[in-house]
Order: C-alpha cells, then structure tokens, then sequence
C-alpha cells in the first residue's frame, strides 16, 4: 500500500467496486474515488450512478470491496464496465474468479483488494455540480451517489 499514489489510483489503473456475498453480488468497473481519511477513520469513496445495477447492491449491503488489478487485466475491467450484470455473469464474461472472504465477494485476480465498511452515503446535488461537468456526466443520467467505507482490511497478493 505504500507505494499508491490515492490521487492517480482510481484515474491511471481504474478499479471494481463490488457489493454482495458470492451468491448474490454485483461489480462494476469504476476510474473515480479516493482515499484518506474522515471521522479518524480510513476511508475510501467511490461514486455510482443510480441507473447501475451495482447502485442496489450498494445501497443493500452493509460492506463492498475496492480491488485493483495488473495491466494485463485491462480488458477485464473494460468488460466489468461496460456489461450490466442484469442480463449476463459479468464474472465468466470478464474472465475472473470470484470467492467468499468474510461474507464479501473477493476476485483471486485482484493485486489489491480494499473491503470497506459503508459509513456514509449521498447523492450528489445538480445545483452544486460545476456547468462543464453537468454537460459531460448528467445531460441524460441523474448524478453519481458517494459512498463512504471505512477500510476494515486490505488484502495485498
């Protein structure tokens, strides 16, 4: 962990944000969030749009997990990103290996996996979203909602 850069992390490797236990669990693909600290705790935000099908897992669950994989897994992620999970196992179509860890769902793939505990939540306001923003992510889709997790524990391969 301590050669991440929290300011590139998310932007330069993108990373899966999944909620759910192996039976019942949903990952997509996300290139936005952060790390540090709140409430003197570790956190990690991420941000989901409520017309992913990943946004009811997230609301529905108590935990998800922030993974992050090697560059040969690229095309991996291209798929966690742009595949709904609704209609199709995104987990065989993307090539990875799900399993259980502590009730949450893990990818043996992952280089890094981050499980958060969700402390906070909120939807982002329109009203305060910068115009040149509003254009490029909201003409046709409602704002990203922000989820906060604690990190309870981190897995490092």
């Amino acid at each position: 962990m301590k050669d991440i850069n929290p300011f590139k992390i998310f932007d330069d490797n993108w990373a899966i944000v999944t909620a759910g236990d192996l039976k019942n669990h949903n990952s997509m693909t996300v290139s936005w969030g952060g790390m540090g600290t709140l409430w003197s705790k570790s956190v990690v935000t991420v941000y989901v749009k409520p017309c992913r099908y990943t946004y009811n897992f997230m609301g529905s669950n108590d935990f998800f997990v922030v993974s992050f994989y090697d560059e040969k897994y690229k095309n991996a992620l291209k798929i966690m990103g742009s595949t709904t999970g609704r209609n199709c196992d995104k987990d065989k179509t993307a090539n990875l290996t799900p399993y259980n860890h502590n009730d949450v769902t893990l990818y043996k793939e992952a280089k890094l996996s981050i499980i958060c505990k969700k402390i906070y939540f909120n939807d982002l306001d329109i009203n305060n979203i910068p115009q040149d923003a509003k254009q490029r992510y909201y003409q046709t889709e409602a704002p990203h909602r922000m989820y906060i997790g604690e990190v309870v524990e981190i897995i490092e391969k």
